[in-house]
């Protein structure tokens, strides 16, 4: 228990900007070697995101509009990954649009400098991103950041299962991950990954929304991964980002389309509903 601990503390420090520091951080130490199988809990990491969007947005409904809730919680989870995955994606664009071989779409990637592709591409998702939760129900925010936060980072971690890394391991800064991610991590971390869409299927007694949700996500999973194969015969840490981030907007998108089109019972708790009729 005390090594799980250990390892869920380096993949929050690792994935995102929550604060793992003082004593906390002492007793938790630091190894290499950790990063692969702590790759395990990325998901969970994404959970944590989440749910820290999902109280922000909670508290700036109550007196602010819906679609400034929504920016407010997009926010704040910029603030809870310091855009760690939006950077990937970013680099992502540059690379794949700018480059036109394998050897220099790497080298656009590792430019830490944002051009023009990665710009329009970080500024399209964003927008898309807004857009898309500003016209879902109110009721179903919450659970819907939980399950596109996890199941995300979940098909990042399949594509890290399933290719291998496309730089040189002595010139890599995720050199550690790549090194150590094993089948038992990723089999953890895809478990992690559909929990919380599970546990929503199970509560509202429909699969429809899961299975168009998470099916987009994996196809836009499929369709990066094609790509990365294609150009460069592997994966980077910017191309993880990207897939977390695509991954996530075509799920959001694909619960959009299945409440739009099909309402579905409310999960988040109605206070109207103890109310007694007149």
């Amino acid at each position: 228990m005390t090594r799980q601990l250990r390892l869920l503390l380096v993949a929050i420090q690792f994935y995102s900007r929550i604060p793992v520091t003082g004593r906390l951080a002492a007793w938790m130490g630091w190894n290499d070697a950790w990063l692969g199988p702590a790759t395990r809990y990325f998901p969970v990491v994404g959970l944590l995101v989440a749910l820290g969007q999902s109280l922000v947005y909670v508290a700036a409904s109550i007196v602010l509009p819906h679609p400034v809730a929504v920016l407010l919680a997009l926010a704040a989870g910029l603030l809870l990954t310091g855009a760690f995955h939006e950077d990937g994606w970013a680099d992502f664009c540059d690379g794949f649009g700018g480059g036109t071989d394998r050897a220099r779409t790497l080298e656009i990637m590792r430019d830490s400098r944002v051009g023009a592709y990665g710009a329009i591409g970080v500024g399209t998702l964003l927008l898309l991103r807004f857009e898309t939760l500003a016209h879902v129900d109110t009721d179903w925010i919450v659970v819907t950041l939980l399950c596109a936060a996890a199941l995300s980072r979940g098909c990042s971690v399949l594509v890290m299962a399933s290719l291998r890394y496309a730089r040189e391991l002595g010139e890599a800064k995720a050199k550690p991950v790549a090194e150590h991610v094993r089948r038992l991590d990723a089999l953890l971390a895809l478990a992690f990954a559909i929990a919380p869409v599970v546990v929503l299927s199970l509560w509202i007694g429909d699969w429809t929304p899961a299975v168009v949700a998470a099916s987009l996500a994996l196809l836009a999973t499929a369709v990066l991964r094609r790509m990365m194969v294609r150009r460069l015969g592997g994966y980077t840490g910017d191309c993880l980002g990207a897939v977390q981030q695509v991954a996530e907007l075509a799920f959001l998108i694909g619960m959009l389309a299945v409440l739009d089109l099909s309402p579905m019972p409310e999960p988040a708790f109605d206070p109207d509903d103890t109310e007694e009729e007149p």
